[in-house]
């Protein structure tokens, strides 16, 4: 699936005019989830935006308590009404736990596809062995897979199977909660391109081979920054340099 390097993250977002003003930006990615309590201001600021709605690949993710085959067909049906829409680009397992079976509930997800209602089935916060599980069971090819990842925690087994397998790895909190600022090799490459260490995270991932990602922002300012720092180009040694960092610090762990 083709997503662009820089998408909109609106866990957190309450007011649709703050998607409304990512579209005029040129944001062409939203992503939500069930559990983020959000999709009607999600469906509701693309629905107010100019943009048009073929243009914007949208995600949202099945939490853990609708996984079981006997609602994944409803519980997807409740976020397209949330969402105003009569499909979903992008749908996601969020976690691999609690309903989820991979020999019940993918062959579901299949079945949206069929219906019509989902174009794409991407999986979020999986293990290479439970990605491995997956297409066992799963017709429809793995679209994305959405895990944490910035420059405190990066699992590059996940990035090798996304690349042996041809599928995008979306990032999510990219900014690390705001943790990227107070790491000085971060800094120094941020001090290096007269620029900020969000924008420094953003552009090392994107910088990567088969990454996207979607970190999330609300003033205008901050989306515009955000989107810009794909453009930013990072030498060898500046990666190095972030890649250096021996701290790792998981935002989300199981």
């Amino acid at each position: 699936m083709h997503l662009p390097p820089v998408g909109l993250g609106t866990m957190g977002i309450d007011d649709p005019t703050v998607v409304e003003t990512a579209l005029d930006v040129g944001y062409r990615h939203l992503d939500t989830a069930q559990i983020y309590e959000n999709e009607q201001v999600v469906g509701d600021g693309l629905a107010a935006s100019d943009v048009s709605r073929d243009e914007v690949p949208v995600a949202t993710k099945l939490w853990v308590d609708d996984l079981g085959a006997d609602r994944v067909r409803a519980s997807t049906e409740e976020s397209l009404a949330r969402l105003g829409l009569d499909r979903v680009d992008l749908l996601y397992v969020h976690r691999p736990r609690d309903t989820y079976d991979p020999a019940t509930t993918l062959p579901a997800l299949d079945d949206l596809v069929s219906a019509g209602l989902v174009d794409n089935v991407g999986l979020s916060n999986f293990t290479v062995d439970q990605l491995a599980t997956a297409r066992e069971y799963l017709d429809a090819p793995i679209a994305a897979h959405q895990v944490e990842r910035h420059p405190l925690f990066h699992e590059e087994a996940l990035l090798a199977d996304a690349r042996e397998h041809g599928y995008p790895l979306v990032a999510y909190s990219p900014l690390a909660g705001g943790r990227v600022r107070d790491f000085p090799e971060v800094q120094a490459v941020a001090e290096r391109h007269d620029t900020t260490p969000e924008a420094v995270a953003i552009a090392w991932l994107v910088g990567t081979d088969g990454v996207v990602t979607v970190p999330k922002a609300t003033s205008r300012r901050h989306l515009e920054a955000n989107l810009a720092a794909a453009d930013l180009e990072l030498p060898d040694a500046d990666r190095a340099a972030i890649e250096s960092i021996e701290r790792v610090e998981e935002l989300f762990p199981e």
